[in-house]
Parts: C-alpha cells; structure tokens; sequence
C-alpha cells in the first residue's frame, strides 16, 4: 500500500471519569472509537441545523492554480515530518474532546467594529450634487458598463445608479445575494467577546481587561521536586563512549554493530564493531595529519567539524561521528543542503558561524550530489562560513602508524558534540553536549530501558539529532547493540518496512515516532505473517504528544493479534536541551488523565465531569530519568515553581543534558541555568535547571503528562491552545478529499495588540471548489465551538508548495514568513476577522456640540479664528483695463484689433510637433464662423444651452467663444470614447438631457458616432438635439457680437462628476470668469511675453479655465499637449517643457502618475535625449482632493537628476462652488507640511504631531490662496467658525465663486445651503459659499507677500467621500495608502462601505497567483493602522478603478459596478 492510500481515521478511545477522578488506570478491553470525530460532528451538527449559509468566494477561473501532477509527486498522506514540529499533524483524530460550546461558530458571529457602521450611501446633508438626480423624465441608460482595462474611464452616473445607492441593487445581482448571506451570518449572536484592549481616545490609553471571576485558577499546593531512581554503577561500564568502541571493536569484532536498508528495505551492508573500528580511527588520524600541506596539522583538538550525510547513509556518519570524537574534534551534524535556496538555509549557515565551523565531512556520493557552480566547486550557500569540504570515504583515508594511537580522556565537561535545534522563529542553534552528559545520558537510558549486550534495535528515527541518536548512535554503541535504521525514503517507499525488520531480526526494542505506527496501520493487510512478539520496548519518541495516545492505542489495538503486548509501549519526552526528559518502564497499565480543555486554556489541571466531547486525554510518559531531578516552573516570567493542579515548564537538573547553545550565551543563560524560585521569590537552591520547552505536570506517582511544547502555544486573548490539538481538529472534518493529513501548518500571527491563529493545509489536485470551501467552512465552525477561539484566517495552498524541512516535514517558520511576506500563494482562503478580533476600541458615541460651547472652546480660551485671505485684487489702481475686459468677448475682440498677429495657442502631438495654432486674429474669426451658424439656425435663441463636444484642442477653444459672441451658453463635454460607447455615452446624453441643450456643436467625426449604430445600442439618437457639424462652415461673420447686458449673467455651465459618481454643474457669471482670471494673472504674473505649457483635461473646473480662459484674458501664450498624446509618447511633456523653455506649467495627477511610472527608469534615457528641467519655476498639479504628496515626492524626487527643483511641483485646490481657490504661483512661502495624529482626525479634531511619530499622516499645503479669496473653517454642524488648527468645513467668499447650481428644478433650499450662507456667529454679515471639504488653516511662522504670518490652508479630504464607521470618520485615501503598501503586486486600490462593510478593491499589477495573497494583507493592514475590520476584498484588473479626467478615483461607480456583477473580478473573499 502507497502513502496515498493511508488515509483512514484512527482508531480512538473513550475513557470514563470515574468519581471525579482525574487519573485512571485502563487496560485497552474498554476501547470505543473516534471520540473526538463525534465530538467534531456533534458541535458541526449544531450548525447544520441552523442552516447558515456561508457566501463562497468568487474566483476567476484562471486563478485555480494547481500543480501539475507531472511535475509534482503527490505528498504524504499522513505526516511526512521526523520533526517533532510536524508529529502531530499525523494524527487524523486525537482522543476524548474538547469544549463543544453551543454558542456560535466562527463563522456566525458579528464583529463588534460593525455594529455602529453607517450606510456607505450615507450623504453628507451639504453634498451639492444631490439634486442633479431628482429628475425622472428623462430616460437614460444604465451605466454599470464594465471599463477597459489601461484607460481612463470616463464616470458614468445616471439617476438609476444614484437609485441604487438608496433601495440597493436588483435582485438579480450575484454579488448582493452573497453580501446579504455574509450579512445574515454577522447578524447571528456572538459569544461574548473579550473585555475591550484600550479605548480608542485621543491619549490612546491601553486598559488592562477585567479578569473574569469564572476564569479558573490554581489551588494546589507548591510542587516540590521530582527525584528520579538513583543511577546505578555498573562496574564494567566503559568510561567514555571511544573506550567503548574501542573494547568492541577489540573483544567483539565480528559483533554486528549497524543494519542500513537499501530504497527497497532490504539490505544494503552490516558494519560490525571490528570496522567501525578501524574505520574511525583511520578517519580520526587523517583528520589530524593529513589534511594540511607536509603532514601540518590543520584541526586540533577543540575544533568544530560539520557533518553532512543524508539519512540514507548511516554508516559513513556512524564512522565519521566517532571518528571525530576519537579525534577529540566535535562533531556537529546537519542536514544534507539540496539547493542554493533551500528553506532555513541561511538560518544552517548561522548555527555553523556561530560554532565557528571551517571543515565539512561527507561522503563521495553525496559530494557529487552537492549543488555545485559552472566551475565544478562547491556552491556557497546563503549565510553560510565557507567551508573546506572532506570526504571520508575508506579509499580516501590513511591507515595509522602502528605507534600512534587515539587519546581516549576520561569524560570531562568538555563539548562531546553539537546537536542542531530549531526555535519556534525559525533559528537553527548548536546545542552543546558535554562528553560527560554523553556517557551519563547513555548510562541513564542504558538504566531506565534495560539494555544488554547483543540486543537487536530498530531504529526508524533521524539518527543525526534527538531520539535517533541518542539511541541509535550512542547508547547501541555503549551496550554493543546491533542497530537496523530504516531511513525516511524506504519508510515512504514501505511503511511496513520497521515492522518487518522487527519481525526479521527479532528485535528487541524499536525507536519510532506516531507517524510510523499510523504508516504500519494503514500498510498492515498487506503483509499478515509478521510477529512483534519480540519486542520488549517500543519507544515512542513523540509520546509527549498529546494525541499520541491514540496512536498508540489503536496500534496496540491492531497489533496484539501480531503478538505485540500492552506493556511494551514506552511513551517518552525529550527535547534537544534537556536530552530525555522521563520515559515510560514496561508496565502493563498506562495511567491516564482526563483534563477540561477549557482548564487547560488558562493553565490549570481540572477535571472533565460534564461532557465528554470537552475533554482531552493524555498518557504519562512514565518517571523521571534516572538521576535527574525536576519540577515544574511558571512558562512566563521568573522560573516560579507551580502549584500542583497548575501546567507548567518541566525543568531538569542532571548530568545527562546539555550545557549551552554554544557560542550564543546570552540565551545559554535563559535556559541552561535557570534556578526556581519560590511563591516569596526565594531560590529553592543553588543547583541550576535546563528548560525543556515541554509542558505539563506531576501526577499520582509521580508519573509525568504532558500536554505540549512552549513551542506549539498559541496564546490568544489571554488562554493558551496547542497547535497539535487544531490540527487535531481541522483533521477530524472529514479531510480525505480535501487536504494532505500531514501537511498542515498552525502558528499564529501578531494582528491589532493580539495573537492570532492561522491555519494553512496541502490540498489535494483534485479536490473542487465547493468541497473545499466547505471544509473550510466546517473547519471554522469546529474549532470556534469546541476551542472556544476564532480562526483568523484558514488557506489552502497547491499540493507540494509549503517549504519543506530535510526529511519532509512543514518548515513551520518559514511557513509564516511566507504568510506574513504574501508569497504564500494559496488557491483557497477564508479570513475572518469579524469572529475572531474581539478587541476593538468601542464604538465612539457622538456628543452634541452647541454654538455655546464653541465659543467657549476656540475663543474665551485664546483661540485665534480660523480664517486666512489671499491677496487684494488690486481694482482700483486697474479699473481702465478691468471695465474693459469685464467680459472675455471683449477681451478677445480688443486683442485681435490691437495684436492681431501674436499666437495665443499652439496645439501639439505626441511627436512635440505643433499641429495646430491660433493666433488671437484666428480664434476672433473662427469664434465669428461658429457665432453665425447658431444665429442663424432657427431654433436656437439667446440665452440657451449649447453643447461642446470637442476633443482637446483649438475647435474647442473656438467654439467657446463663437457660443459667447452669439449669446448661446456653452456647456463643454468630454466626447464618447470610440471603442466604448457604452460606457461613455450615457454621460454625454445625461449632461444634455439635464442642461437641457438646444444645440450639439462638434466634429463630422463625432457626428457621425452620434448617429451611428453601435451608439443606438446606448441610447435613443432619435433625440438629440440640433448638432451642428463646425468642422466645415462657411466664412461668415454675424450681425452682432452679442454683450450680456449685466455681467451677473451665466456665462458658461461647468459640468463635473465628482470622486462620489454625482454629476454636478455650476453656473459661471462673467464677472465670476474675468474675477478669476484677474486672479490667477495676479498670482502666476502671466502677461503676453510669457509661455505656459498646459497637460490637463479642458471639460470642467481649473482645467477648463487654463486651456480656453486664461489666455484671451492674460495675453500669454498657452502650448496644449491633450493628455491622451502622453499614452502614445510618455516623454513628449518633459521633452516640450525642454523645448520651448517652460517656466509654468499644469498638469493633473493622472499625468504626474504616468511620467512617474513610466519614466521614472528613464531619467539617464531621457538626458541623454537632452532633457532638462531646470527652466520649470512652477510645476502646478490640478485638483479638487487632498494634495498626493507621495505622488509629488516621488515625482521631484525621480526627475531631480533632470534638474528639477524640489521646490518646483504644487498643487492647486478647488471644488464645485469655487473652481479655484488655492495656486502656489510665483509669490509667497514654499507650501508648508504639518504632521497630524491619524486618531484625532477620525474623531474630527487636528492634533499636530511631530514627523515619524506614529499614526502620523502628512499634509501638505494646498497652494497659496488666491487674491480676492478669502476662506474659513466652519463647524458643518453648528456653523461657527473654529479656532486654529482645529477641524472643520471649508468656506469659501471670492468674486469668481460661482453662482449656483444649474438645475431643471429651481432647488431654493438647496441652492440657500451651499450658497450666499452665513456664519451662525463671529461675522453674520458676510455671504460665503461651503466647499464640502474638511481642512483647517495653521498660522506659520514664515511671512506672506504683504508681509504678515503665512497661514497655511489644508485640505483633508471631502465630507461626501469620508465613511462613517464605528462612530468614527474616516477618509478613504487613508485606507487606500494603507492597502498599496500591503504588498508589491497592488498597483491601485479604492475602498467604500455597503450595508455596514467595508470592501477593499484592489488591483492586481502581478500574477493571478499573487491575487489571494492580498486578501490577509490587506485585512491585516487596514485592521492594524486604522481599527477597522474590512467584510469584502476584492482582487481585480489594472485599470478597473475608473478614474475623472483629473485622476481622482469614482468610488461609487465602483461601488455600483461591483454589486451590479461587472467588474469581472479575479478574486473576491468575503471575510467571516
């Protein structure tokens, strides 16, 4: 039978308490089976009767990646390890169970961080954008149309999108239905969670947890120490294990002293004590005179070797170990390195620098199989010394001089040998072993085992480290016992293989581990003439294990028909410190205990009376060893002795131990010389204590149990759980189809101030989607209910992909390593944070703040108002020049009269070729062109709408002004994408139907998309209105130039979507337009000698006003590079400011962001080309957000080598009601940054905090704030101004504010709340206008251009876009910063709220492989940095987050394309 067919449940036992009796005598009559599988199905029925539903994750199909089978033989089916880390995890079910409490699962319990959630449809009562979509007569399509990937999208926001955001999405809808399932599950009741950590207040003070009078505690007395039997002298015991070896080799020559089996198990040679022998002492004399040129001696006495065998070759290491100590040199074996990146290589390399190691031994087969450089030499390996490699082969070794003989010293405290061990972090340290503590710990198993002389061992242990060579080296040497090792590789070949040996030989005793009786089981029909009669001991190495108890008695079960007898089991514990700890004698009745697993979690011995499945079953592991003394100290902090109802850390004082880890004393001392203290804190002695890392207690008899390592301990919330007893768990639901039995990992991760639990399994090419996701989901319900603990996350990775140690076992650490880095590359995983993080800060609970008590705070208290004020206009030294250009028609009719020749624009391509130019005579005659057309179309009055529909350029710019000569309002539209009409259409048609347009102006191209039939499919073109075709007009000039009679009048609408999806238009007045463009002349000192170079979008806000305004106004001539020339050539932007000598020039985010992406690389490319930005004064950024300042960082920082200054790139801000109200311009101080406490903002208050400090969020100024601006901080509750640097709405009162919102219904309350408001005290004459963004304004210490202190406006974000959470606000680009850090393949990520979750969507710039990586990462980061829990990540494409025209992300329309099934995600989970 193959590993593959050992997959059967074990065979358990079920054991009564009997009159409360915690320890019990048993004879193995009294057998039931598999207690702790109906323990699991009992506490999985509950949930089946509850019907929960759990919501399957999505996952692209292409994601599921497994591993090919003929590239991947399938792993062990049981445990695969000869670590003791992995001994457990062959066991497929542990003995009589655990707490099966009926209080929920993991998976059916809400978080405490949802309860005070608040709707992501929540709108803030100043969005402005709310009435743009109260209209229900026009019909416009839906827009959930999904984006191209690489592209910019143009939003879409249609009334029925904004629908959605109130009664949610149709029912239809996959990704609803599975949203309300994981709603339904969080709804369910939660056992109560733990005491809170800390409140989450502005000191963050950390609260330590109430105790909870139920926790049980210790009562027992103080232990005293355990004494083993004395240990006996024996006359003829040699005194060292070389005089030993060398009275066998010399009396007993022909004895057989080692069996080694070939791949087959058959075997391979005998190596008798006469060679062993002979063959050592050749090794031993060569060592010390012939490695060296002339016979030098290059090893002394002292010195560290390394031992490389692979443990199919024991007898080269049995020579090559004893040849060493005959040497007197040390031996330290380790593992064989098979790569140059085998796992834990490094952590090999750093145990041989510490032992200070310069030579290897091996053998010639296993040289030849060492990786090795094209050269032919020995590969270096990571970390590790370098080496001088030796091979021991007898063909390369020197016979002695017949005078020269070993020296054989009597056994002092001199190291003997270095044993390799490797800590819970993944450390590899050389745990030394004095010569004296060999030959005691050798004489001590020699006592407590019985052996004699001639006895048969087999030996299925690593014999390069514990239990293997303890007795299959070193004490079968001492009593001349003949050896038969069974390596792991025949071991997978023929599980059976031991048995057989034992059945052949006869053997006496047999070293084995719970995985080996586990692989005779399941092998056992196989072979039925074999008789274990012989054996007197069956030493289990792992014993200690607390599920080792089923092991061994379904062997025994099995195997008393083959003449195997119940005393013979011996149960032992050890560790690589303290050598054997206690090993069960021959008795014929093992004791056990039956403890409450709910006892055991907070450390204490009690016993399990109420239900059997809340139990756990331990064996002894018999008595101390023969002189050593014990007791059992507190696991954490000082050694204190422990009560004897109380779990503690065995420690022990003997000979027959190691020493320290050698060349590390600073943990030598932590663990080799530990002295117990008392309850008073009095050393109990002078004599010092080895920690062995196992721990248990004493019971009746002083028999020792154990319950797990200090190693294994998981310490969630307070209580302690064993990882052997998960995987016990996780084992016991029904694994065969889903996962590998032996290879599952458990450890525990540091998320939010606690440990938590992750669980990570093998599994099986051939298990579906569905099964595996139910095994999941039942493992989650198992261990909630019978450990009482929540599972933080639970993956699945491809057969054959956890890092595997030598002998094929879990590399535990580098596991979580693999984990914690987002390399672990599961194909399934399922995260629940909600269950299993029960220490959130409480929900804030707003208090009511009144006018009162803000004039309390910011002003009786010294605060100085929070306001700032840009420069004066400076009117009345210019009135001549501002009466006549009070209109932009003027403007431009006065300029084409008085300088008819000079260019005001130049258009250019991706080549930096001018392909079009405009000087002010020619914009003056197109613009009359277009004005007669539409005077001359009947149909088309005064005073109406008329829609641009232009891509970038001059046509634009021309049209724009013809529809100002003719009085017709322009309302400029970024044009459909060709190739996606569906997506980008609608918009169009929405902006038309709600300005109600009489006239479409545009390019026979775009007419001809109008009418055709890919765009009938989006929208009814039967509709439209009048479209006039500009490209091909006759030369006509109109009867008039039509001038406004007021210059209140609109003069253009400015239609944006903003970064919540909501479409919106202001109404610009002419004397707003010539206000602001006065303005950004006066900051940026524009006049006609001057050129600006303009990247940016022309369709809305500052945009629009540079590319089409600003010029005509100004006099300076304006070079336009459409963004979209930057996706054909990157270079063209840097290249044109090169050119032309650029001083000023605009550009967006998005802009920014591909130069720095795509360029960043290429900055010695781009000099060479001759790039050099030293001319840029001012390189000014777009926007209506919060300023990037990584972004900007990232971009001075990248093209400083091209001679950029830093101080050079600003940005601008700006919102709805007032297009621009910062620019940094050529005047005043450099933009300042403040540091603020990420807590304060989200409880609405600004506390400066230092740089570095943690949770610290830098903010950069917004720019200078324009002349004629003036700003101040508002509370948006109580509308009273607040004081410095404190937190509130921004208001705006400028001349160029706009007018209002342009809508089909004459909205008063609405149009009264965002505009012409008043303050509700401090200054209730002066009208302003609310922004919606929160900021606030900090007095610096420079000086401003008037001479005064410089106060600083910052912008936080938008009330419209900030999510309510918890009582708390927070801003989304906080948690979008936190989640692309997460790791390397998230190129961009975008977060809202939906019923009360949060959802992360990010977007995957790597392999699909990486794309479930990210669902803990980013459950992790936004968990630790900002307290939240998020429901649902979702992994997609780059480019799916749609993005305006300024590169400011649509959230909802994300929002709504997810829950309307359009994404076409590759991964979405949703988090338990």
């Amino acid at each position: 039978m193959t590993i593959e067919a050992l997959n059967v449940i074990f065979v358990l036992f079920s054991f009564k308490v009997i009159a409360c009796n915690l320890f019990q005598k048993k004879t193995p009559n009294f057998y039931a089976v598999n207690v702790h599988t109906e323990a699991v199905q009992a506490a999985l029925a509950q949930h089946k009767e509850e019907k929960l539903a759990l919501p399957m994750p999505t996952k692209r199909r292409s994601t599921y990646i497994q591993s090919p089978t003929d590239t991947h033989t399938p792993p062990d089916s049981s445990s695969s390890s000869d670590d003791d880390e992995s001994s457990g995890a062959g066991l497929q079910s542990p003995d009589s169970w655990l707490d099966s409490g009926p209080q929920g699962s993991t998976s059916s319990s809400s978080s405490s961080s949802s309860s005070s959630a608040s709707h992501s449809d929540h709108r803030s009562p100043h969005a402005p954008q709310t009435h743009m979509h109260t209209h229900t007569h026009s019909p416009a399509p839906h827009p959930h149309t999904p984006l191209p990937p690489h592209s910019h999208s143009q939003p879409v926001a249609l009334a029925e999108a904004f629908a959605h955001a109130q009664i949610g999405v149709p029912v239809s809808s996959r990704v609803s239905t599975k949203i309300q399932q994981l709603l339904n599950t969080l709804k369910r009741p939660k056992r109560p969670p733990l005491s809170d950590f800390f409140t989450d207040d502005q000191q963050e003070i950390v609260e330590v947890p109430r105790p909870d009078p139920n926790t049980p505690r210790p009562e027992g007395r103080q232990v005293i120490p355990v004494k083993g039997e004395p240990l006996g002298v024996v006359s003829n015991w040699p005194p060292s294990l070389q005089a030993a070896l060398a009275r066998w080799g010399a009396t007993q020559g022909k004895s057989p002293a080692l069996t080694a089996l070939d791949i087959t198990g058959k075997p391979l040679y005998t190596l008798t004590y006469g060679k062993l022998w002979s063959r050592s002492l050749k090794l031993a004399y060569t060592l010390l005179n012939k490695l060296g040129a002339k016979n030098e001696q290059v090893l002394k006495a002292g010195d560290r070797v390394a031992l490389v065998y692979p443990n199919s070759d024991p007898g080269m290491f049995w020579v090559a170990f004893y040849g060493c100590l005959l040497a007197e040199l040390i031996p330290v074996p380790i593992e064989v390195p098979l790569s140059k990146k085998d796992v834990g290589s490094g952590q090999v390399g750093f145990q041989l620098g510490s032992c200070g190691v310069c030579f290897a031994l091996t053998s010639e087969t296993c040289l030849k199989g060492l990786p090795k450089t094209p050269t032919g030499e020995i590969l270096q390996f990571k970390g590790w010394p370098r080496l001088k490699w030796v091979v021991t082969d007898s063909k390369y070794l020197t016979k002695p001089s017949k005078d020269w003989q070993p020296h054989i010293p009597t056994a002092n405290t001199d190291p003997a040998y270095i044993e390799y061990k490797v800590s819970k972090e993944g450390t590899v340290m050389g745990v030394a072993v004095s010569k004296v503590g060999m030959v005691t710990h050798c004489q001590a198993l020699t006592q407590a085992c019985n052996y004699t002389e001639g006895e048969t061992m087999v030996n299925v242990l690593d014999f390069k480290k514990d239990m293997g060579l303890w007795h299959g080296v070193l004490t079968s040497v001492m009593n001349r016992i003949h050896t038969v090792s069974v390596p792991y590789a025949v071991m997978k070949a023929c599980p059976l293989s031991w048995v057989q040996r034992v059945h052949i030989h006869k053997a006496r005793v047999a070293v084995v581990k719970c995985r080996d009786l586990h692989w005779a089981m399941m092998s056992h029909r196989e072979q039925r003439d074999v008789s274990l009669a012989s054996l007197r001991m069956l030493i289990v190495a792992d014993g200690a294990n607390p599920w080792s108890v089923s092991s061994c008695d379904a062997f025994l079960n099995l195997f008393q028909a083959y003449g195997l007898k119940p005393e013979v089991i011996c149960p032992c514990a050890s560790s690589a410190e303290a050598m054997t700890v206690a090993i069960r004698r021959c008795t014929p009745l093992p004791a056990r205990a039956v403890l409450s697993l709910g006892g055991l979690s907070h450390g204490v011995i009690r016993v399990n009376t109420e239900d059997k499945n809340s139990a756990l079953t331990v064996q002894d592991v018999g008595h101390v060893m023969p002189g050593a003394l014990m007791c059992i100290v507190k696991p954490d902090g000082p050694p204190m002795l422990c009560k004897t109802d109380e779990i503690g850390e065995l420690v022990v004082n003997s000979r027959a131990g190691g020493t320290m880890y050698y060349g590390l004393p600073g943990l030598t001392k932590n663990t080799f010389e530990v002295i117990p203290v008392n309850a008073s804190g009095a050393p109990i002695g002078e004599i010092p204590f080895v920690r062995s890392g196992l721990l248990g207690f004493v019971g009746p008899g002083s028999l020792i149990f154990v319950v797990g390592k200090a190693e294994g301990l998981l310490i969630v919330s307070g209580r302690r759980h064993n990882a052997d007893d998960l995987i016990a768990t996780a084992l016991a639901v029904e694994p065969i189809k889903t996962v590998y039995r032996g290879r599952i990992a458990v450890f525990s991760v540091t998320v939010f101030y606690d440990e938590r639990i992750v669980i990570v399994a093998e599994q099986r090419p051939d298990a579906s989607e569905e099964d595996s996701f139910q095994w999941m989901s039942r493992v989650l319900q198992a261990i909630d209910s019978i450990h009482l603990v929540g599972l933080y996350c639970l993956a699945l990775v491809p057969a054959n992909t956890l890092p595997k140690t030598p002998l094929g076992g879990i590399h535990l650490s580098e596991s979580k390593q693999l984990f914690l880095d987002g390399a672990l590359h599961p194909c399934n995983i399922l995260m629940c944070p909600h269950s299993s993080v029960t220490n959130l800060p409480k929900p804030r609970q707003k208090q009511p703040v009144g006018p009162a008590s803000i004039m309390l705070g910011n002003l009786v208290a010294g605060k100085r108002i929070a306001h700032a004020a840009g420069r004066d206009l400076g009117i009345i030294e210019d009135q001549d020049l501002v009466r006549k250009h009070q209109f932009l028609t003027e403007a431009l009719q006065q300029r084409a009269q008085t300088d008819p020749d000079h260019v005001l624009y130049v258009l250019l391509n991706s080549k930096g070729t001018a392909v079009c130019t405009a000087t002010c005579m020619q914009l003056h005659k197109r613009a009359e062109k277009i004005a007669a057309a539409l005077m001359e179309r009947s149909g088309i009055n005064t005073g109406e709408n008329v829609i641009l529909l232009y891509p970038p350029g001059i046509d634009l710019i021309a049209a724009f002004y013809g529809c100002l000569y003719s009085g017709c309002i322009p309302v400029t539209v970024r044009p459909p994408h060709p190739q996606n009409l569906t997506a980008t259409l609608p918009t169009v048609r929405m902006i038309i139907d709600v300005s109600k347009a009489a006239c479409i102006l545009t390019t026979q191209f775009y007419v001809k998309i109008l009418r055709s039939k890919d765009a009938s499919a989006s929208v009814n073109i039967k509709t439209w209105p009048i479209i006039i075709d500009t490209d091909d007009l006759p030369r006509k000039r109109p009867a008039y130039v039509y001038k406004p009679p007021s210059a209140d009048m609109v003069a253009y609408l400015d239609f944006s979507v903003s970064t919540t999806g909501m479409l919106t238009g202001v109404k610009m007045s002419h004397a707003a337009v010539s206000a602001l463009c006065r303005s950004i002349k006066l900051q940026c000192e524009l006049y006609s000698s001057r050129q600006i170079a303009i990247c940016l979008d022309p369709y809305c806000g500052l945009g629009f006003v540079l590319w089409c305004l600003a010029s005509v106004y100004s006099g300076h001539q304006s070079i336009l590079i459409p963004p979209a020339e930057l996706e054909l050539s990157l270079g063209v932007w840097l290249s044109v400011l090169t050119q032309y000598r650029i001083r000023d020039t605009f550009c967006s985010y998005s802009v920014m962001e591909l130069c720095t992406k795509g360029l960043g690389g290429q900055t010695d490319a781009l000099k060479a080309r001759g790039v050099n930005l030293s001319c840029v004064r001012s390189c000014v950024v777009v926007a209506e957000e919060r300023p990037r300042l990584s972004l900007t960082h990232s971009f001075s920082k990248l093209f400083k080598d091209l001679g950029l200054s830093p101080r050079a790139v600003s940005t601008t801000f700006g919102s709805r009601v007032n297009i621009a109200i910062c620019l940094q311009g050529t005047t005043g101080p450099d933009p300042s940054t403040a540091y603020v406490d990420m807590k304060s903002l989200r409880h609405d208050r600004v506390r400066l905090v230092e740089r570095g400090a943690p949770q610290s969020l830098p903010l950069v100024e917004s720019g200078t704030i324009l002349p004629g601006v003036r700003v101040v901080i508002v509370n948006p509750e109580t509308r009273g101004p607040v004081g410095d640097s404190h937190l509130g709405e921004i208001w705006v009162n400028s001349p160029h504010t706009a007018t209002g919102y342009y809508t089909i219904y004459d909205e008063e309350n609405l149009q009264a709340d965002h505009f012409n408001v008043h303050l509700s005290f401090g200054d209730p004459h002066t009208l302003w206008s609310r922004t919606g963004y929160l900021g606030f304004v900090k007095r610096t210490e420079l000086t401003d251009s008037s001479g005064g202190r410089h106060d600083a406006l910052f912008v936080v974000g938008s009330l419209d876009e900030t999510l309510e959470l918890r009582g708390l606000r927070y801003h989304p680009i906080d948690i979008e910063t936190s989640v692309s850090r997460a790791h390397r393949s998230i190129a961009e990520s975008a977060v809202f709220t939906w019923t009360n979750l949060l959802v992360v969507v990010s977007e995957l710039c790597g392999s699909e492989q990486d794309a479930l990586d990210l669902v803990p990462l980013v459950t992790s980061v936004v968990l630790e940095e900002h307290h939240l829990i998020v429901g649902v990540v979702v992994v997609v494409d780059p480019g799916v987050i749609p993005i305006n025209s300024r590169g400011e992300k649509q959230r909802m329309h994300l929002r709504d394309s997810f829950l309307a099934d359009q994404l076409d995600p590759i991964y979405v989970a949703y988090n338990m």
